[in-house]
This record gives structure tokens, sequence and C-alpha cells, in this order.
């Protein structure tokens, strides 16, 4: 059977609260860095348990802030997984370093803690986990690896709001923690990010440098408590979050533990109604202490088990007007790395495998009961027209 209408993979939380809040930052005369992001910023590191936080306008910018805190250089080595998107890695090429890419644990699909320490060189200055899907690295182990071999960790954490680690919300574990907040995150404001930190002077220069190096409180000069006389003391950024986009964070910040409680049913649904089935394997839930976010669902084909691939079974599922998507090309065999680096498929061979068989199912607080079934229906449906 086939839904009537198409159903998108992601599509955001957004209510009457998010207006009002909007129309308030707009009614005020602050449309850009104002009072609003300075509230964000308050609200948001009070949730998630950090001494500061930085709002900024994409995770990429906050990454890209967090390895210039850290003063990275020119030939200095940063250690982040293969399975991520292009951001990740990106912002390390922005100071012409080199990301050192360490294959994903099977089970989790987040950076193997067992093999940083071989990647680890003389230049090596960061790592960069991904809490992939919003389930958390392993930190306890990458915090014991950091720590003997004195290096950061900036966390990226695009996926991961709000996930738990040992019964602590990510925000507050690494040195930096890095969020997103677009369009199909669980918290958004259309485009922005926000960065974390419990270190007074990293979070006084991630602040300065977000905005042109301008020394503090630049966007106080606006106000009757501010000078038109101002500061460069680096050449900074131009990476802020407008008051408009904080005001829909507000208001998505209020509704975030319920957002995230339906991912976590949707995901339990699809668990209970998929397990059966020899041809696929569903994501293991996380240990009692720990809080998956459900920003994806991440499904893995047993392709021994079918007569399609991936490809196929995604175009299966959008002729049944269920949207799907693939959660990552791992960034070893994009063009750019591979010519680069010079590496070869096989080198990372947990990420390439599970690559090819991961498909992430729609699963966002929007959903309905039946858009659910839907789904579970037309899996299991491409699963018996396909199995050997």
């Amino acid at each position: 059977m086939t839904r009537a209408t198409f159903l998108p993979f992601a599509l955001p939380d957004t209510d009457e609260s998010e207006i009002a809040e909007v129309a308030d930052a707009i009614r005020s005369g602050w449309v850009t860095t104002g009072p609003k992001t300075k509230q964000f910023e308050q609200e948001f590191a009070a949730f998630v348990g950090a001494k500061h936080a930085i709002a900024v306008n994409s995770c990429t910018a906050a990454m890209h802030l967090a390895l210039e805190a850290i003063h990275l250089q020119a030939g200095d080595e940063v250690i982040t997984t293969p399975l991520t998107f292009a951001a990740t890695a990106e912002v390390v090429r922005y100071f012409n370093a080199k990301p050192v890419l360490v294959d994903v644990d099977p089970v989790t699909l987040n950076i193997d803690p067992n093999q940083i320490e071989a990647a680890i060189t003389s230049r090596t200055r960061a790592i960069i986990p991904v809490h992939l899907g919003g389930l958390a690295a392993e930190m306890d182990a990458l915090r014991a690896v950091a720590q003997r071999h004195n290096l950061c960790i900036i966390e990226d954490a695009a996926h991961a709001l709000p996930t738990k680690y040992h019964g602590r919300l990510v925000g507050s574990l690494g040195d930096f923690t890095c969020f997103s907040f677009y369009a199909t995150k669980a918290l958004t404001t259309g485009e922005g990010g926000m960065i974390c930190t419990d270190d007074d002077a990293w979070a006084d220069r991630c602040r300065i440098m977000s905005l042109h190096g301008i020394s503090r409180d630049a966007w106080k000069r606006y106000t009757a408590d501010g000078t038109w006389y101002y500061e460069i003391i680096a050449p900074g950024f131009k990476y802020n979050l407008t008051d408009v986009a904080a005001a829909m964070g507000l208001a998505q910040l209020r509704k975030v533990e319920r957002m995230w409680a339906r991912r976590e049913a949707l995901a339990r649904r699809y668990s209970a109604a998929l397990s059966d089935l020899p041809e696929l394997e569903t994501p293991g839930l996380p240990a009692p202490e720990n809080q998956h976010a459900w920003h994806l669902y991440l499904l893995r084909l047993q392709l021994d088990r079918l007569t399609i691939d991936r490809a196929q079974f995604i175009t299966e599922l959008k002729a049944r007007n269920i949207g799907a998507s693939v959660h990552f090309i791992p960034l070893h065999i994009h063009p750019y790395y591979r010519e680069t680096y010079g590496y070869h498929p096989e080198d990372f061979p947990v990420s390439l495998r599970e690559y090819h068989r991961l498909i992430s199912l729609p699963i966002y607080s929007r959903m309905t009961d039946d858009d659910a079934r839907d789904v579970i229906e037309a899996v299991r449906a491409i699963v018996v027209q396909f199995r050997r």
C-alpha cells in the first residue's frame, strides 16, 4: 500500500510559540545579535549544564572557532571519524592542518577509542568525536586518551540534543561542545549553532572571534549602555547569530524535552515492529544511564539476505511515498580527501561496510502514529518482496 502524500525525511516542529517569539524580536527593533541572543545563550547553557554558551550561525562555525581558540596551526593534526558530514573535517583544513581519520566501532558507529592512540603523533592537537545520530561517543575512554596525550576534545554534537552520557547531558563533557540548529535538527533556528565550554578564556576568545575580532559586547554599542568606540583585537569572523533566529531557539528550547520524548517513542515503535526481520538490523538502545537523542534512526540492511542494494531500497521507499536519507558517505571516499591524502576505500573498512547498508528512516516529533505505521508497512513490504 502506498501513502496518498509524500512523507518527508524531516520537518521542523514549529507552532505559534516560535511565531510569537520572532514577532517579539521584530517589534523590539533588535533583529540582529542582541538581547534575545544573550537570553538564548543563558538558557541553553543552563539546560545542558555548561558554564558558557556562545551562539553562532552554524555548527561549522562553532567547530571552527573552537579550533581557533586552541590556536590550531598549519601542519597540526586533529583526529576525527570518516563517518560524518563534511564540516567535521573541513574546519581542520581551514587552518591548513590535517584531519586524521580513525575508523568507527561497528556497533555504535562512533569513533573507536581503541584505535585512536595509534593515530596520535607529535603534531596531534585535538580529537573531534561525533555523536552519530544522537548516540553519545565513549567519552570516558576518549577523555582518558586525551589526558594521556594533552589533547583537547571538541565534540561534534550536531545530532546530540538532548543526549545523555552517564546521566549528564552532552554539552558539559568535553573541552568544547558544538551544537547545530539546522532545519532538520531536534532544536532548530533555521540556521544556527552553539559553542559550549566551561573555560572562561576559551569562551571569551570564541565570543570575540565570532564577530570580527571586536572587543567584547560589541553589540552593546547600539544601546544606551554602549559606546561608539570599539577595538579590533584579532582578524575575526562573521559568525554571530541573529535575535530573530535566537527568538525561534528560545521557543524551541522550551519544548525540546517534549520533542525528544516523541522521537524516542517513534524509535521504540520502529524497533519493536522491525526487529523480527533477519534482513534488517535495528539500532540498539543505549544503556540505562545514557539517553539517545534519536536525531537519526539508523537502520542497517543485511544485504546478503536481500536481492537489492541500499540505493534500490531507498528507491522502493520513495515509490511508496516515504522519504529517507543516508548518513553519511564516508569522508575518505570523497574526491577531495581521496586525492589530497591518498585514501583508498578499504582504509577504513568498518565505515565503508556500514555506509553501504545504512538507511536513515524518517523520525521527527511532528510525525503521527499513522506516519510511523506507513513507514513500518513500507519497510516490511520491501523486505518481503526482495528477500532471498
